[in-house]
């Protein structure tokens, strides 16, 4: 059973997560997300995708749950690269991504929505990156993307305190493009992956491939680091602490070391 349910219309290839609750990024919906990028690759009539979680959130994180079966640094580190080279994928796909941000876009889910090309997000989607909260720091290139689009100042504040802004202040911040209403969202989303698809696709396809080069060479050596930091940090007690204390829902006791 895929985690994704796609349809294709009028140029478009709507993306929808299905993994209720919290449509929480598990290496499964990674799996099927890179394998649908696969058949999208050979179809040269989508020229836009849509990309939106079902129920209650966008993607209010990654799947906590399935980190606590590993056991070495090195697993995290290679979780956390297997989610940077998708979502590096996604960044310089040939055809324009655009994520419909509801309810929430935490963690992983964020980072995911920031490898997208465009954000459009409901007023009060709770935008943020709060893995600090467990001990814990991102691993999907969090840290590189987010000073990309708010800058330095305000990435440090989120990353460090780990509180969430509203999708009104993403937008405020450069994090997303525009705000709506619930019921406004995807019919703006929708509008706006049609009004692109109606495009030329080579043209689609050049503009694609020359907005990246405003992009500093540095990310890559950036999210490189970060995979690794994020397998050392979980080898220490707090992240143990923190993840524990997540599945328990209480508070948890952090030692620093």
């Amino acid at each position: 059973m895929s985690t994704l349910t796609v349809h294709k219309e009028n140029h478009v290839a709507n993306i929808t997560i299905e993994s209720p609750p919290a449509n929480a990024l598990s290496s499964t919906i990674l799996k099927d997300l890179s394998n649908e990028l696969d058949q999208i690759e050979q179809d040269s009539s989508i020229k836009a995708i849509l990309l939106k979680g079902e129920g209650k959130f966008f993607s209010a994180g990654a799947d906590i749950k399935e980190f606590t079966s590993f056991q070495e640094a090195s697993d995290y580190e290679a979780l956390a690269s297997k989610g940077q080279q998708l979502f590096h994928r996604i960044e310089n796909f040939h055809i324009p991504v655009i994520a419909a941000i509801h309810g929430a876009a935490l963690g992983g889910g964020l980072e995911l929505a920031m490898s997208c090309h465009i954000r459009y997000v409901t007023h009060d989607a709770k935008i943020g990156l709060p893995e600090i909260n467990l001990g814990i720091i991102p691993g999907f290139a969090g840290t590189q993307r987010l000073p990309r689009y708010v800058g330095s100042a305000k990435a440090y504040e989120m990353t460090l305190t780990g509180v969430p802004i509203s999708g009104e202040e993403a937008v405020s911040y450069g994090l997303a493009n525009q705000s709506f209403s619930d019921e406004e969202l995807l019919p703006a989303a929708e509008k706006l992956a049609e009004t692109i698809a109606s495009k030329s696709g080579p043209s689609i396809h050049q503009v694609m491939k020359l907005i990246p080069y405003a992009h500093t060479s540095q990310l890559q050596e950036g999210v490189k680091k970060e995979a690794a930091a994020f397998g050392r940090v979980f080898g220490n007690d707090d992240a143990k602490e923190g993840i524990q204390a997540f599945m328990e829902k209480r508070k948890p006791q952090f030692k620093d070391k």
